[in-house]
This record gives C-alpha cells, structure tokens and sequence, in this order.
C-alpha cells in the first residue's frame, strides 16, 4: 500500500518510558489491550492539522497572443487568470520552540502555510528547510505551550506489532486508525533517492501525510 508508506513520517512510541519494547509485547500477549485511549491522549496533542494555499497562474490560450485575434476580437492586453488551489496534510511537533515534522509533498509548491493544533489555536508556519529525496520538510510556528512529541528510533519495531495512525484524512478533522507493522525495510520502490519504509495497514488516506505513526 503506496499510501500507507508515504504518510506517516514520525514514529512516536507510545508504550510508558520505562518498558522495553520486548516488555511491551509480552504485555500484549498476555492481556490484551481494551483500549488505546491513554496512547493516543499522549500523542495527538502533538498533531497538527495542515492546509496550505497555492498561487496558480492559468495559461493562456495561444490565440490570445496572436495581433489578429487581439485586434479582431478587441483582446488588447488581456491579463492572465490566477486562482488558489488548496491541499491539505499533518504534520507532528518536534520541539517546544515551534518546529515541525511533516512530508515535503504536503508543503511543496505552497505561498501559505496554515497549521491547526489539537486545542483549537490557529497559526501561520514558514519553512525551515525540506529534503525531497527524503519526503521531508521542517516547520516552524510561532506559538508558546506547545506539546512536542517524543520522536524515538523505529529500529525496534517488528512485524506484527500494533501502531496507530494519527493525521487529518480528508480534512475532516483529526482521528486515528489502528493496524499492525506490515512489513520493514521497504526499499527499491522508485519513490525518493533514500528509502527504508515501514508498512502498515492502518487507514491511511489524504490529509494523513506527515502524521504520526
């Protein structure tokens, strides 16, 4: 699933600090978990809503340029058309100063930026920087008491287990989706210069880019 490997670009972890991940199956399989509520109450405050707005310049048509046309038809110096096209993603909060994670893809191309954080609050953001071979773009909003997220290595995660994901599909808002760890390593697919995705089958849909895995 293409979609399930783009979207989620930060891997939170979200078993309590002080067990291991091995601990953490070992739990599962013993006492099967009723509820993710705890897991996700730590980790959506950190997910922002993106939408961004694009400036399109509307092409012409060629007759427009030709003197017979513009003369015959009294189209003089016809200006071109412009109009806003608008996308939508997710993003995640790295640090307390404002800066966020989230795809390339959602930001590309974008003259305005704005983020939605899960209390309500409204901000503009401005690029930091963006790496497209690697899908990957930093953020930065302007906003005090933010709630970063704890961005740890994937290394140990394995077939099987349980994630969720966490993003604003189709701009409905925030939600999660829940699956297992499809498969690591995903590599050759001719998507980016560098790849090594994890694949999942939790809902992923548009808007879920750059949210949290």
């Amino acid at each position: 699933m293409v979609a399930g490997l783009l979207a989620a670009v930060v891997v939170v972890l979200l078993l309590p600090l002080d067990q291991s991940t091995t601990r953490g199956r070992e739990a599962v399989s013993q006492s099967p978990v009723s509820s993710y509520a705890d897991a996700v109450g730590r980790a959506a405050p950190s997910v922002v809503n993106i939408y961004t707005l694009k400036k399109l310049t509307l092409q012409r048509h060629p007759l427009l340029n030709d003197p017979f046309f513009q003369r015959f038809f009294n189209q003089r110096n016809v200006p071109q058309r412009q109009r806003m096209e608008s996308s939508l993603g997710s993003g995640v909060i790295v640090s307390g100063d404002g800066f966020i994670l989230t795809n390339y893809h959602v930001i590309n191309g974008a003259d305005e930026i704005i983020t939605l954080l899960h209390d309500g609050r409204e901000a503009r953001a401005t690029i930091v920087g963006t790496d497209q071979e690697t899908d990957l773009a930093v953020l930065k909003i302007n906003l005090d008491q933010l709630e970063p997220t704890a961005v740890r290595d994937s290394g140990g995660l394995a077939v099987g287990d349980v994630v969720l994901a966490i993003g604003n599909p189709f701009g409905v808002g925030q939600s999660v989706s829940q699956g297992i760890i499809s498969a690591t390593g995903r590599m050759d697919l001719g998507l980016n210069l560098f790849e090594n995705f994890i694949q999942t089958d939790a809902a992923i849909n548009p808007g879920n880019s750059g949210g949290a895995l």
